[in-house]
């Protein structure tokens, strides 16, 4: 008994951090859709194109870019239910994140592989470290919302998520 208290702890914690930090999933997320004892219907790995959109057995072109997990999993089970199976388990978990970008006075930019925890500081480490004419105070970070782009003033303490741009300013002295 005690067994399935942790995994349903697990599970449950496991959601609400997804859902409590916001992550809307976006074009480049991988993901894997997992349906309770039909292979068939599970899908290991799927990247989500350039519209947010992904081709699913039964339901055809879904759209997933803006939807929390919690919201893919309930519209996949909400699809699959009444004509396919009687009460479908649906898990939607990410395998990938899409990349984030870092430009301006790094030695490597470019796009790299997103990971939890990342912050400016850490994004610069990857991107092989400020250039001589960098300044470490004037960063500016790029990210799409709902309502569009955003440009935030950030610091190297500040968080990096999926799909973010940042770009680091030059110094004058």
């Amino acid at each position: 008994m005690k067994w399935w208290i942790a995994c349903l702890w697990l599970v449950c914690s496991t959601v609400s951090a997804n859902d409590a930090a916001g992550y809307l999933l976006g074009p480049g997320d991988q993901i894997r859709i997992q349906v309770f004892g039909e292979p068939d219907l599970s899908i290991s790995e799927i990247r989500l194109g350039e519209s947010g959109s992904i081709s699913y057995p039964y339901l055809g072109q879904i759209r997933l870019s803006g939807l929390r997990l919690s919201q893919v999993e309930q519209l996949i089970h909400k699809g699959l239910k009444g004509d396919y199976l009687i009460n479908p388990s649906v898990s939607v978990s990410i395998v990938e994140y899409r990349p984030f970008f870092i430009n301006g006075e790094v030695r490597r930019p470019g796009g790299y592989p997103f990971q939890p925890g990342l912050t400016v500081r850490k994004a610069v480490a990857l991107a092989g470290g400020l250039t001589e004419r960098a300044s470490s105070r004037d960063i500016s970070l790029t990210r799409k919302t709902p309502n569009g782009e955003r440009i935030i003033e950030v610091s190297m303490a500040s968080e990096v998520q999926p799909g973010d741009s940042i770009y680091i300013e030059d110094s004058f002295f």
